[in-house]
């Protein structure tokens, strides 16, 4: 039996395989789903701001969603498609994330004595937890407005009833409420973390980061606090 000594080991991992195995590559995940979640985000508030048109404005905005697209492949495919890429990037954003967690877990298994918070902030400590409030949120959301499961005067393609009786019930708007500034604090520190991870860090324009990151987070958290507090106090009705 002969051993050649300059033989390399055999591998079946890709190079994807590789980058994906590490911590940079997992934040690049990170980075390029929380690109496409921030855009759907901002897109799904800018829409649901029709619903101070009135009624009429806003369910045939729903119906234009329902309805876009090739009449060829029918209703609800591209909703349904956009829907489908959602869930793909959630997956592997959360995927992304709790295997760092992982990670950083397992390169240092006894934890601090006394953990400072020197560098840190209150969103950047809070990203895991509200990760999982947002997530649970996602899914009651889904429950209450899109399938109506959770909704107590749910009426099929009338949005604009589901959206005004859903939230005259204080408990669903508190949930709602407390959810979007866990969204926020979210965003922010996602935002200024993703440029980073990007590779987008340079003293020149990191203030211009922390201020687009701050910006985006703020629009966000008002345009979607003020649906169900619009809808508390009789703006919507």
């Amino acid at each position: 039996m002969s051993i050649t000594l300059n033989e390399a080991p055999p591998t079946s991992q890709t190079w994807f395989g590789s980058f994906w195995a590490t911590a940079i590559g997992k934040k690049a995940v990170m980075a390029l789903t929380g690109v496409f979640l921030f855009g759907w985000i901002f897109l799904h508030m800018f829409g649901n701001l029709k619903v101070y048109f009135g009624p009429e404005h806003y369910n045939n905005y729903a119906k234009f969603l329902i309805t876009m697209g090739s009449p060829l492949l029918g209703e609800k495919w591209a909703l349904w498609a956009s829907r489908s890429l959602l869930i793909i990037a959630t997956i592997l954003h959360v995927w992304a994330a709790t295997s760092l967690t992982l990670m950083n877990q397992a390169a240092r298994p006894v934890g601090y004595r006394r953990r400072e918070y020197i560098k840190g902030d209150y969103a950047a400590r809070t990203m895991r937890c509200g990760g999982v409030i947002i997530f649970l949120f996602v899914i009651y959301h889904l429950l209450h407005l899109t399938t109506g499961t959770l909704h107590p005067n749910f009426i099929e393609h009338d949005v604009y009833h589901n959206f005004v009786t859903g939230f005259q019930v204080w408990w669903a708007s508190a949930i709602y409420i407390v959810a979007n500034l866990a969204l926020g604090l979210h965003l922010y520190h996602g935002l200024w973390s993703m440029f980073n991870s990007l590779g987008l860090n340079n003293p020149k324009f990191n203030s211009w980061k922390r201020v687009f990151a701050t910006v985006f987070a703020l629009v966000i958290t008002i345009g979607n606090l003020s649906f169900p507090i619009s809808v508390l106090i009789g703006i919507v009705r």
